[in-house]
């Protein structure tokens, strides 16, 4: 089974891909039954409805491939709960013959543009399918609901000006690619939060806030004088008569001529951080847009360089003779500042989600900027999130140029005020999910009392949804045990979401498995090892939020030694007759890398870099994710094309160049003997055109690999022996060490750790005691 293939088809990786019948029999399974789940990946034919779907009126479901369809009574049948649902009469024309697109077997995923009242009537299906086409390529511009997607951008004014001057010049790059209807607020703080007043255009006129004052939403929307303006639930409504979040096609003078405006506050006392506000801004900026609008996509975006010093949020005080805080520091109670922080941005998190607002963070610092405490509320909103240490930086320029970049028809390829809903089968249970969103609280009859992560609910929120970005959802089988072996189950899950200027979409995936008897061989056989580690990388990191590193690992390891003895092949009490089925094998491998990761193992890790790692794992999707985990290595010589090495120390070699990617890095490697050569000119030579080659082909895989992945990785070229070779061997697998035997020469780490080896030697001998 090409597990990958049917991602791209579905969007969907299942941990396993068939299920027990029974409750007992999916416990003992160890892994869970997951599901990770790309909502919005993109798809070679995704077609796009101009029409509202289908939905059944028991359940929920909306109108699949799945489902049977009576065409002389005109009614379908929904697979999920079977409930007989008429079609209505823009079905009229339907026949065997003739049949929308969202019944034909090979669309289980499709999208509607909502808005539309139904289907019209066709002669015949390649009729439909060419109508239906012909939407797919729509400019959606202009046809959202009231105005379009609000953004506030939230400057530190602390920061240097030429750094400053680079942020300046990259947002009024981004108002250059905003759509006239885009509403645009501009926040700037130091010790004192200053809110710009765009709509007035007699001079710069600003309403300040108080660093150290904590404000509610009411306070900060009746300082503003919008705090008297009621909505109707639900609609998206311009405030009358203010000025702070006006739009483009309004104030794009007014707006670029006050990001002009922005100057560096004067320089902190010696022996003193800057006083920053930044709680204080983030509350100001989320009750702007809570005051002028409800339920509807927007962004605030933090640009900041160094840790908030003052009012709610901050993290350490201004005094230089205070350190900041680190990671025995919080696991030791000792960060005065930490837990009150952390309680804050919680609450501001709620808020994000009541009123649909993601939240970014751009962190160009050398120092931490508090990161660790801003994680909850960027996380659950569904933002992003980039630590580097300039402005000055592709990374941060390629970055943000990505969010606001553009589809193929010019729109902006933005997905806010995004929602997930799960419908399953009578026997499927949702437990919860782990990811960049926030349960709904919504619950029904298949809706678990176990809850994992995100949990107790079949809906989620989001504020903003990427289109790689990625949740892991969990299930277990119901108790009544009606199931059937051989029979099908079915999980549908329906993301609507705004697009661009706020046009409303709804994607719908449907997904079918079947149920398998008690201990079935098939039960092994369609288990899905990368999905598998990538489900257990986000169980351990959040695990990792309330225990210990030790307890994690641990938790980790009687994981691994249980599912081996279940699934592996062996003689009890003989180690050496231990086997697991191809599809089984690597992924005590993959737990290996992850117990020694730096999404475990925090030493030499700051918080605020902890927190960075963990929230990209906690959205990316499978294969991304097991880069982060078990980082890839390809060789480069002469004697052929590169080819793929194992990860372990004895890769490394004085006549070869390595290419390592572990997603936030990629090192190019130069052996000891390619890097002489190559300070001896021998490159430059063209007598050595074989040599310049071979230095080349690993610079453009590199570039290839940075270009396709957003945030964008740090590249490393170092030489053997030297001091940024770390990045490379803190990753390797220590096979030879300085405890072990080896000859002259040869490339050791010097480490206590296990090796792979002993490792799996230990599970071996561990497991067959069963």
């Amino acid at each position: 089974m090409d597990f990958v293939e049917l991602e791209a088809i579905e969007g969907l990786r299942w941990s396993w891909n068939s299920w027990p019948v029974s409750k007992s029999e999916s416990s003992a399974l160890i892994i869970p039954l997951s599901i990770m789940c790309t909502p919005l990946m993109k798809f070679n034919e995704l077609p796009i409805l101009p029409y509202d779907p289908l939905i059944c009126i028991q359940c929920g479901a909306v109108l699949n491939p799945y489902a049977r369809v009576d065409y002389q009574s005109r009614i379908w049948i929904c697979p999920f709960c079977y409930r007989k649902n008429p079609f209505p009469k823009s079905y009229l024309g339907i026949n065997e013959n003739n049949i929308p697109a969202e019944l034909f077997p090979t669309y289980s995923t499709v999208e509607y543009h909502l808005g539309k009242k139904g289907l019209a009537q066709n002669s015949n299906s390649s009729s439909l399918l060419s109508k239906m086409n012909s939407f797919s390529g729509l400019d959606w511009a202009g046809n959202g609901v009231g105005g379009g997607p609000a953004f506030v951008f939230v400057v530190d004014g602390c920061t240097s000006n030429e750094e400053l001057r680079v942020v300046k010049n990259e947002l009024l790059h981004v108002i250059a690619q905003l759509p006239e209807n885009a509403l645009v607020g501009l926040v700037v703080f130091d010790s004192m939060v200053r809110i710009y007043d765009l709509g007035f255009g007699e001079c710069c006129r600003v309403v300040m806030f108080h660093g150290e004052r904590e404000l509610s939403s009411e306070q900060t929307k009746q300082l503003l004088g919008i705090h008297h303006m009621k909505y109707r639930a639900g609609m998206v409504h311009m405030a009358p008569k203010q000025g702070f979040l006006i739009p483009l096609s309004e104030g794009e003078f007014s707006i670029t001529s006050a990001i002009e405006d922005i100057h560096s506050s004067p320089q902190a006392m010696l022996g003193h951080r800057p006083l920053r506000a930044t709680g204080v801004a983030i509350s100001v900026a989320v009750g702007l847009l809570e005051g002028c609008l409800v339920s509807a996509g927007s962004r605030i975006m933090i640009f900041t360089s160094g840790p908030a010093t003052i009012g709610p949020g901050m993290i350490v005080s201004s005094d230089f003779g205070n350190a900041i805080r680190n990671q025995r520091d919080i696991g030791n109670g000792y960060a005065p500042y930490y837990k009150k922080s952390v309680e804050f941005y919680k609450q501001i998190s709620r808020r994000l989600s009541d009123s649909s607002i993601a939240l970014d963070l751009f962190a160009c610092s050398l120092d931490q900027v508090g990161a660790a405490e801003l994680k909850a509320p960027v996380e659950s909103s569904g933002g992003f999130i980039m630590l580097t240490e300039s402005f000055d930086s592709d990374q941060f320029r390629k970055c943000l140029r990505h969010i606001f970049s553009h589809d193929e028809v010019g729109n902006l390829r933005m997905c806010l005020d995004a929602t997930i809903e799960i419908v399953t089968t009578k026997d499927v249970k949702i437990c919860g999910a782990l990811g960049s969103c926030v349960s709904l609280q919504k619950k029904n009859g298949s809706v678990s009392d176990r809850e994992i992560g995100e949990g107790g609910t079949y809906m989620w929120k989001l504020g903003a949804l990427a289109d790689k970005m990625c949740i892991a959802f969990f299930f277990e089988v119901g108790d009544e045990q009606k199931a059937q072996p051989s029979s099908a189950f079915f999980i549908q899950f329906i993301t609507q979401y705004r697009y661009g200027s706020m046009g409303i979409r709804k994607r719908v995936i449907t997904a079918a498995r079947r149920w398998v008897g008690n201990r079935s061989p098939e039960i092994a056989a369609g288990f899905d090892q990368e999905a598998a580690a990538s489900v257990m990388a986000r169980l351990a990191i959040h695990r990792a939020e309330n225990n210990f590193s030790q307890d994690v690992v641990r938790w980790l390891d009687k994981r691994l030694i249980r599912f081996a003895s279940k699934f592996g092949d062996y003689v009890p009490e003989d180690p050496s007759s231990f086997r697991l089925a191809t599809n089984l094998s690597l992924f005590p491998q993959f737990m290996y890398y992850l117990r020694r990761s730096q999404f475990i193992d925090v030493f030499n890790c700051t918080p605020d870099e902890t927190a960075f790692f963990r929230l990209l794992l906690n959205r990316e999707g499978v294969v991304g994710s097991l880069i982060m985990v078990q980082p890839t290595l390809f060789q480069y010589s002469f004697d052929g094309p590169p080819i793929p090495v194992l990860l372990d120390i004895c890769s490394v070699s004085p006549d070869i160049i390595l290419l390592f990617d572990s997603y936030f890095y990629v090192v190019i490697h130069y052996g000891s003997k390619i890097a002489q050569w190559r300070k001896l000119g021998y490159d430059k030579d063209p007598s050595h055109d074989s040599f310049r080659k071979l230095l080349e082909a690993p610079e453009i895989d590199a570039e290839q690999l940075i270009s396709e992945r957003i945030p964008v990785p740090k590249l490393v070229k170092c030489d053997q022996h030297s001091s940024q070779a770390r990045f490379l061997l803190s990753k390797l697998n220590p096979s030879v060490t300085h405890n072990s035997n080896y000859s002259e020469g040869t490339e050791i780490v010097f480490t206590e750790e296990l090796s792979l080896q002993v490792f799996i030697e230990h599970l071996q001998a561990l497991a067959v005691q069963g």
